[in-house]
């Protein structure tokens, strides 16, 4: 029995005497109802079935098809909008079953680096085809959504069951002063360019913005190493749930690499229709990339946060959503900046005043909220109250 499974289950030290062994016939027993390891037949089964949300998998072969066939903007849009979420969900599974056939280390890693896989693959998509303001908006508009929406629905479903519901304030308050640097990392450079001008000024601050993403992916690094070793402690699961792995390592491996690919296929038809859909509809770029994008990638952390925090675990809650706002402010924001250096496009930190200041204003509530290491329903509704600000502005934003 590994030390994980030894753990999950309370088994008896193998210092106890022999004479204190389990005897024989519950040991039938027990091997005798004991969860079967998964089969390819189990494993398909667990994938369609694990979550309602694959019901919106029908929209990938659609989604595929519109943009192949060149159907209307609008359906491409649609389409490959609502083929992309359960997708963000599945990826999800594949990391966790992965995580779950090797050691915590390794699964902390995995979990670190394809946790927001679909906003990556969206974002240098947009970057590819030179859609700046598209990228800014959807790594600024995970961070955002993650912060006010996810969390302040978590707050608010899990308060209605219960009057106070506490959590490990150590591990969130590391979170949250880790985007308090990365709000370092983007008011900076925003200074920065208010500056300096011409050709000369945009250099200095291509190289300003990457310098700082190269800071900010050590530190992503730091903290995967204070997250995952030296004070893996403050992140350790409670125990309580059956983590028994569902699938099987080939379907697990083969799940990860199908849908990172039909997830490239479909972000390459939805970021082609963007342009057409902010137009015919009179939204802006950045509200696009904002506010309906980031739906796309926080479909899967939305419904997991809200499940959990009906069920009383605010840590694993408070892990969903302000850990996935750290990764994408230490790791993705900085490796799009580095990928556009890559493939030579002027990807910088240098978000317009009005989004930092709302970036600032984020971080800084939610520091507020949580650090009494308390909530209730009614900060659930102020962070959504917030969010819901934030979108109605970007709507009317020229």
């Amino acid at each position: 029995m590994s030390s994980r499974t030894a753990q999950r289950y309370g088994a008896i030290s193998n210092s106890e005497p022999p004479a204190q062994s389990t005897p024989a016939w519950h040991q039938d027993a027990s091997l005798l109802f004991a969860p079967r390891p998964p089969s390819l037949l189990s494993s398909l089964k667990h994938i369609v079935f694990s979550n309602w949300i694959n019901v919106l998998l029908i929209f990938v072969p659609l989604g595929i098809l519109a943009g192949a066939l060149e159907w209307s903007q609008t359906l491409i849009f649609v389409f490959n909008f609502l083929a992309l979420m359960p997708m963000a969900k599945l990826l999800g599974l594949a990391t966790e079953e992965l995580s779950l056939h090797t050691s915590q280390t390794i699964g902390g890693l995995l979990n670190a680096t394809f946790g927001n896989l679909v906003e990556l693959i969206v974002a240098l998509i947009a970057l590819k085809d030179g859609m700046i303001q598209v990228v800014q908006a959807s790594l600024l508009g995970s961070i955002l959504s993650n912060l006010l929406l996810v969390l302040g629905a978590a707050f608010f479903a899990g308060g209605l069951g219960h009057q106070m519901q506490t959590f490990n304030v150590t591990a969130a308050q590391t979170s949250a002063s880790l985007l308090a640097l990365a709000m370092v990392g983007l008011v900076i450079p925003a200074a920065f360019a208010s500056s300096v001008s011409g050709s000369d000024g945009v250099q200095r601050l291509l190289d300003v913005s990457r310098g700082t993403a190269v800071v900010l992916l050590i530190i992503y690094v730091l903290f995967l190493f204070f997250q995952l070793r030296t004070h893996a402690e403050l992140y350790a699961d409670s125990g309580d749930d059956n983590e028994d792995a569902q699938l099987t390592i080939p379907v697990a491996v083969g799940l990860l690499l199908l849908v990172t690919v039909l997830v490239s296929l479909c972000g390459d038809y939805l970021v082609g229709s963007i342009d057409y859909i902010a137009e015919e509809y009179h939204m802006s770029q950045r509200f696009v990339g904002l506010i309906l994008l980031p739906i796309v990638g926080n479909a899967a952390e939305h419904v997991t946060a809200v499940t959990v925090a009906m069920k009383n675990k605010m840590d694993l809650a408070l892990g969903v959503a302000i850990g996935s706002s750290t990764q994408v402010a230490l790791l993705l924001t900085p490796v799009s900046v580095i990928a556009g250096w890559i493939i030579d496009k002027p990807m910088t930190l240098d978000f317009s005043m009005f989004e930092t200041v709302i970036m600032f204003v984020a971080v800084f509530v939610t520091n507020s909220i949580i650090q009494d290491g308390k909530t209730n329903w009614l900060e659930g509704a102020m962070l959504m109250a917030a969010y819901v600000i934030v979108a109605v502005t970007f709507f009317f934003l020229p």
